[in-house]
């Protein structure tokens, strides 16, 4: 997985991370940071196993580690996130080596993250996205805009 490596260690990236850590930093509710990203990683993949999804392991980490990383423009400039996301997905993907069918569907499934009929790795990303958050441990869940049957109030992943 070297070209995940690629994806942490780029400039791009880490600049979106920090103009997103910025934004937050007065956030009571899930942040859009790296553990986050990371967790929608992990749980997609188990989740693709599970299910019999054929995506490589790289190309799932790649979308998901990307799917918010625009999330300082919908802050700024009320572009929304999964677009943004997409947007910068491309360009940090193109500088690693992604051949364009690759960044096609990381694109898509970007794009789709937030859909609830999303298919393909758009709905990998969709369920894992929602997954990733742990509704039954957060102190502000009340105040949270998520309807309770939207919070996750078990463990799954």
């Amino acid at each position: 997985m070297h070209r995940i490596d690629k994806i942490i260690n780029n400039p791009q990236y880490n600049h979106c991370l920090s103009l997103i850590k910025e934004r937050e930093h007065d956030r009571i509710f899930c942040r859009h940071d790296f553990a986050h990203f990371l967790d929608t990683a992990r749980i997609a993949y188990i989740i693709a196993k599970e299910k019999g999804f054929n995506y490589t392991k790289e190309i799932i980490y790649s979308a998901a580690l990307l799917h918010d990383i625009g999330k300082w423009k919908e802050y700024d400039k009320n572009i929304p996130h999964e677009i943004a996301s997409a947007e910068i997905a491309e360009s940090i993907l193109n500088d690693i080596g992604f051949c364009d069918d690759d960044i096609y569907v990381i694109k898509k499934a970007i794009c789709l993250h937030r859909e609830e009929n999303a298919t393909g790795l758009g709905a990998l990303l969709f369920l894992a996205d929602k997954k990733s958050r742990i509704c039954y441990l957060c102190n502000v869940s009340s105040n949270c805009k998520w309807n309770d049957e939207k919070k996750n109030k078990n463990f799954f992943y």
